[in-house]
């Protein structure tokens, strides 16, 4: 996938492009869908697949008060759409002279002039142009005008749920991350750099790999049975993301216990995928008493994977009932 920052680095195309156009935050199922389905259509057609996004998040620069936590920050997005197979990614910078354009404008500027656009694929939400003037509707009415063919892909939705990243970000906050896997597609997770902690738990609990702090989207304040990745190896693991008030007043932390691992760690990085929230996070009398708690989320972290474990080798019959992470309760 070659990935571009401004129009003025293409060359003249030689084929026009099937384009989608989006934030894609957290590249969830109904991105994925969408990417796709554009990837679908430039290759019957000879076309270069073409996805445009923006960097920062719209919102940071309109109302960087209103702006939401973003799912994923953008070399995790890029990987992303990456796998969906799309051909070019334009990543423009989201500037003000690009959000005062109207939706005429865009079209020409971005659209036509530089890509020769065959066809745009979009969301039923999809909005553009000046004060977001631009709705589906409009964007079909220049189609018809300037040349360009356009499909809106209905909105998606998993067990009831729509498949948004407003809605993912909602789930995260209650701490429902079995829910936000679903919209995703893949278990949310955190990445970023090692950092060492002060020393709290190797004295007194259990060692811990502490994750630098990160400005992107965190689940609820509480526990989880999470997958710990360090150089691409997944090790079982348990996190805690909180203010660790048993020992006074801390900044937020996201802190993971590797389950029965021994050894030393020398990765400089690592992601946390988060599966299941065991409970909130608590102020204990003492640090004796915590690591005993802590004893116990090893337990019940481990019980989940040997379950995990026992439904995947489960041949995949439809008279088999899955069983559900209620038995984990």
């Amino acid at each position: 996938m070659r990935i571009i920052r401004q129009l003025a680095q293409l060359d003249d195309p030689r084929v026009p492009s099937v384009v989608t156009i989006g934030n894609f935050d957290g590249v969830h199922l109904a991105h994925q869908k969408l990417l796709r389905r554009v990837v679908e259509v430039a290759q019957v057609q000879g076309a270069l697949s073409t996805a445009i996004t923006f960097e920062p998040h719209p919102i940071k620069i309109l109302a960087p008060e209103h702006a939401p936590k973003v799912l994923t920050p953008l070399s995790r997005k890029i990987e992303l759409i990456a796998a969906t197979g799309i051909d070019l990614l334009v990543v423009l910078p989201f500037t003000r002279e690009l959000a005062h354009q109207s939706p005429l404008e865009f079209v020409r500027r971005v659209l036509i002039a530089p890509l020769k656009t065959a066809s745009v694929h979009v969301g039923p939400n999809f909005r553009f142009g000046y004060r977001q003037s631009g709705d589906t509707e409009i964007l079909e009415a220049l189609g018809r005008q300037e040349g360009f063919g356009v499909e809106i892909l209905p909105m998606m939705r998993v067990r009831g749920d729509r498949v948004s990243s407003t809605r993912i970000r909602e789930l995260l906050t209650e701490g429902q991350v079995q829910k936000a896997q679903r919209l995703l597609g893949r278990p949310f997770s955190a990445r970023g750099p090692i950092v060492a902690g002060l020393g709290v738990g190797r004295k007194h609990t259990v060692p811990t790999l502490n994750l630098a702090p990160i400005e992107e989207q965190l689940p609820k304040i509480g526990v989880y049975v999470t997958r710990t990745r360090l150089a691409g190896i997944s090790h079982e693991s348990v996190t805690n993301v909180g203010f660790k008030p048993t020992f006074g007043d801390h900044r937020l932390t996201v802190e993971t216990f590797l389950l029965e691992f021994s050894g030393q760690i020398e990765e400089a990085d690592m992601e946390i995928e988060f599966l299941y929230r065991l409970r909130d996070e608590m102020k204990f009398q003492n640090p004796a008493i915590l690591k005993v708690q802590i004893q116990e989320d090893a337990r019940r972290s481990l019980k989940f994977f040997r379950l995990l474990r026992k439904i995947h080798q489960q041949p995949k019959t439809s008279e088999r009932p899955l069983i559900g992470s209620s038995s984990m309760d």
